[in-house]
């Protein structure tokens, strides 16, 4: 063992060891739709008086911080997003709307003498009749405590007990004793305690209270027909004081636990089942060397879950899906390797396994490097350009990328160099599994078939894909999510099966005629419909529980239309970035002519990807987005594997017509794309069949562009270049 396979040996040893130790010392922090709860996207609202600035939106998020820490909610968050927005999430708060109505409330207390007549405001009062209010005598700022307490022996129930602070004393002895001078039932002995412009009590000054004395010490009593609940809400309004400016919320959404647990369950048994299915491929196609790099599989999900936990980052459930999709990413590295480490072994005179696994590392560097890069490409555009469990999923996907390099090219490179350097294994060199070419390699080389002789043809055969695609646009449109569109989407789970048919037809009887209703498992059902207020959304539960029997809303969501409008944007300009980024750094890798195929190619894939969608009906969301950067991150993969061969062989016969070349490119890197589709293809496979339903589309999205992406990378890139190449040289 040389100085250099001791370095990476010491370093492989000491990554897993880190990795292991983070692993079990270091939890991973769980998103809201894994372990059940609320997240709501609060956006602050200029005043006339004051502008909803950076500084503005800080002084609102702490009044909401002392707010949620009053609700006794465990390991909240607030963070903020941009300029104007703030997320909180709310682990295991299952009442958004009691969540909502604390933290959207501005709070603006003020207290209020009643007028038996003059000028004045008039609001209705507690028990709806009108009642006029001169200015505020005191406002929020003057209170020093509130407490709601319950009081049993006086007949007054729940109430909240207000005690105030320095000038706050003498103003309000001063309201209390003009109010003491009017004779008991006057109107005017009263004082109206008003919050966000609604009467919450206003009781009469007591028989007791002297006129011009006051109520001496300071506090007060709110009464009102207050349960346990709102008496502690109202306190808790009081002492959080009130916000700035208003707030909106712009995005909410719900899971509960259980569905969450089953998101888990589901993709663990996915991950598990993928991955062994993925191990024993490569031990199959490339025995003793792929059962070392299913080793290396295995390293690689420990240093990939050491990473998230080291980072902080948070495991979302598109993020898990990326952790699953990751597995089958991360034997393209090696597949590469073995492949080209093949054809090193049957080019030489003298073969070793040795010097041919060295050449296959040495020459599948810059393709794993290329390949690689474009799909950090995507995961960094997901991360800057989406929000929510999407943004995790482009974390997760990146940190995927950079073990599945570490697993291929140090952990699994340690161990192949140490095991065909063994006695044994160097006498029986049919064991390394790279002594052979494969069937498919000795297949293609018997035939010798000429696939680039007329690329116009599967240009094309690319042109009725699209065709076909695009008429589903045309005639169907796509259903675009509630995260481009706006509105609201409950899931909900019975105890009977509901048919889909006779769900919307109640619906649209109960006033819901566009709701928009799709099955969910065996007895689930979802419902979409256009924004609904918190009565609607109640009526909308009672009508499928109508015909479900016990009916469990699972999982809700709610994005405002501003909110919708944005995404969508967002969206566009991240295909669009996504599409300019890869032409661009294909460009300084290879050239414009390159450059501008592989994005042809890419354009392609999303079409027909969009198209398929539109045809089965599908909705096109947020997952959807992630699935959609990560097929152009799969296809320019597939494109970098084939270009960065032509390139090889042009640099060794710059004579050769470029049709020729680009036909040996796709022959020789034809077995590397089988065999690499074929593994990620096992895991997306588990993933659609056992990821559970909010994964299935994800799952087929993805099959769907890896059919369309390896089909688009050899015969719509490869003959897009010649065409160019052709026209160029005309």
């Amino acid at each position: 063992m040389n100085r250099s396979t001791r370095l990476r040996a010491l370093v492989a040893l000491a990554v897993i060891a880190v990795s292991l130790y983070i692993a079990v010392t270091v939890p991973v922090r769980l998103g809201l739709d894994l372990r059940g709860g609320t997240q709501i996207v609060l956006e602050t609202r200029s005043t006339p008086t004051t502008d909803a600035d950076g500084e503005v939106t800080d002084r609102t998020l702490e009044v909401l911080r002392g707010r949620i820490d009053g609700l006794g909610v465990s390991e909240p968050t607030l963070v903020r997003s941009g300029e104007r927005r703030i997320i909180v999430e709310l682990p295991g708060v299952q009442d958004p709307k009691r969540a909502a109505g604390v933290l959207g409330r501005t709070a603006q207390l003020t207290f209020h003498p009643v007028l038996a007549e003059g000028d004045g405001r008039v609001l209705p009062d507690e028990s709806g009749a009108p009642v006029r209010l001169g200015r505020a005598a005191l406002t929020g700022q003057h209170v020093e405590e509130a407490t709601a307490s319950f009081d049993g022996q006086g007949g007054a129930g729940w109430h909240v007990n207000v005690g105030f602070k320095g000038a706050g004393t003498q103003d309000w002895t001063r309201l209390t004793g003009e109010a003491a001078c009017r004779p008991p039932g006057d109107p005017a002995r009263r004082v109206a305690i008003v919050l966000d412009d609604k009467v919450i009590s206003s009781p009469q000054v007591d028989p007791s209270v002297a006129c011009g004395t006051g109520i001496p010490d300071g506090g007060t009593r709110i009464t009102g027909s207050f349960g346990a609940a709102e008496a502690r809400e109202l306190s808790l309004l009081i002492n959080g004081g009130a916000l700035p400016v208003p707030v909106e919320t712009v995005e909410q959404r719900t899971v509960g636990p259980t569905l969450g647990a089953e998101a888990i369950t589901a993709s663990a048994w996915a991950a598990g089942i993928g991955g062994v299915l993925t191990a024993l491929f490569v031990v199959v196609v490339y025995r003793l060397l792929g059962a070392l790099a299913a080793v290396a599989l295995a390293c690689y999900g420990l240093v990939s879950y050491a990473a998230l936990a080291a980072l902080g980052a948070t495991l979302t459930l598109p993020g898990l899906a990326g952790f699953v999709l990751a597995i089958g990413m991360a034997v393209d590295a090696n597949v590469l390797v073995f492949e080209r480490a093949r054809e090193e072994y049957a080019a030489r005179v003298r073969p070793s396994a040795r010097s041919a696994l060295a050449a296959g590392f040495r020459n599948a560097l810059s393709a794993i490097a290329d390949s690689n890069i474009t799909t950090l490409i995507a995961a960094a555009l997901l991360f800057f350009l989406a929000s929510g469990p999407v943004r995790g999923f482009g974390v997760t996907l990146g940190i995927g990328v950079l073990a599945s390099m570490v697993s291929a090219l140090l952990i699994a490179r340690v161990l192949a160099e140490y095991a065909v350097t063994r006695p044994a294994v160097h006498r029986r060199p049919r064991l390394t599994g790279i002594s052979t070419t494969g069937p498919v390699r000795d297949r293609l080389l018997r035939r010798d078939p000429q696939l680039m002789r007329r690329p116009r043809r599967w240009l094309a055969v690319s042109a009725v894909l699209i065709l076909v695609a695009c008429s589903g646009l045309a005639v169907r449109g796509l259903e675009l999510g509630i995260e481009f569109t706006g509105g609201r989407l409950v899931q909900y789970e019975a105890t009977r099966p509901v048919d889909v048919d006779r769900a919307r037809d109640a619906l649209a009887d109960a006033g819901f005629p566009r709701a928009v209703v799709h099955s969910s498992g065996d007895s689930g059902l979802t419902v979409r419909t256009g924004n609904l207020t918190d009565s609607e959304a109640s009526a909308v539960t009672r009508t499928v529980g109508a015909l479900g029997g016990d009916t469990e809303a699972v999982r809700d969501e709610r994005i405002g239309p501003s909110m919708g409008e944005e995404l969508r944007r967002n969206a566009l300009i991240a295909l669009a970035v996504a599409l300019g980024a890869q032409l661009l750094y294909l460009a300084v890798r290879f050239n414009r002519l390159f450059g501008t195929a592989a994005v042809t190619a890419l354009v392609h894939d999303v079409l027909i990807l969009l198209g398929v969608f539109a045809w089965l009906g599908k909705p096109v969301d947020g997952v959807f987005l992630a699935a959609l950067l990560t097929v152009i991150g799969y296809s320019v993969n597939d494109s970098v594997v084939v270009f960065d061969r032509i390139r090889e062989l042009r640099r060794r016969d710059r004579k050769a017509p470029l049709d020729r070349i680009t036909n040996r490119a796709i022959l020789q890197t034809l077995p590397r794309t089988v065999n690499t589709g074929l593994g990620a293809a096992i895991v997306l496979t588990a993933l659609a069949a056992l990821g559970g339903d909010s994964l299935t589309d994800f799952a087929l999205a993805l099959l769907i562009g890896l059919v369309v992406g390896t089909y688009s990378s050899v015969f719509t890139a490869a003959p897009v270049a010649l065409e160019l190449e052709g026209r160029g040289r005309r």
